[in-house]
């Protein structure tokens, strides 16, 4: 796991929080290297945890070492820095997406917000409050075809009436920096 803590960081004045999960194959660093000046800019901590095995628990329907691996980065972030408890995040691209769907659908009390870059799948799990849902998906992903994920899965939570700000472009299965950083633009201004 790593943690970025933003440069303007005081306690006086708590940062909100993102987790950002990296697709399958990928590692901690992937899900933070590219996003650490939006965090900068946006003044927000963030934190990428690895997956234990080649992909996320509940890719494979099963909740175990990633979410008590996550649960504990969690707990030592809230007993050691002051957190925005009305602005948290989890965010992933690919599986990490679909992963940061069902664990922030699952955990709406918790998470305000959930981004979801190109994500393949919604896992069905329990689902608690209405967080707030941002999603983007690259016209041209020959890895996960839009049609088949992202389009879909929009209709099924706009079906289940959760807020969605849906976002397409013209590109292959990646995050392009100017979709980054409108994520991030609406995770700062939305509460």
């Amino acid at each position: 796991m790593l943690l970025y803590v933003p440069s303007n960081y005081r306690t006086t004045s708590p940062p909100p929080l993102v987790i950002m999960l990296h697709g399958a194959g990928g590692n901690a660093r992937d899900g933070l290297t590219s996003f650490i000046p939006v965090a900068d800019t946006a003044g927000f901590m963030l934190l990428a945890p690895s997956s234990r095995s080649r992909t996320w628990n509940a890719i494979m329907n099963t909740y175990n070492e990633d979410v008590r691996s996550i649960d504990k980065a969690l707990t030592h972030i809230f007993t050691n820095y002051a957190i925005d408890p009305s602005h948290l995040a989890i965010g992933g691209f690919s599986d990490g997406a679909s992963y940061a769907l069902s664990l922030g659908l699952a955990n709406g009390d918790l998470f305000t917000h959930i981004v979801a870059f190109s994500p393949g799948r919604l896992p069905q799990s329990s689902r608690h409050g209405k967080p707030l849902i941002y999603i983007s998906h690259g016209t041209q992903d020959n890895i996960l075809p839009i049609d088949l994920c992202s389009r879909r899965i929009v209709r099924q939570l706009q079906h289940d009436h959760y807020d969605v700000s849906y976002q397409e472009f013209d590109g292959p299965h990646t995050i392009p920096v100017e979709i980054a950083r409108e994520a991030w633009a609406w995770f700062s201004a939305s509460n």
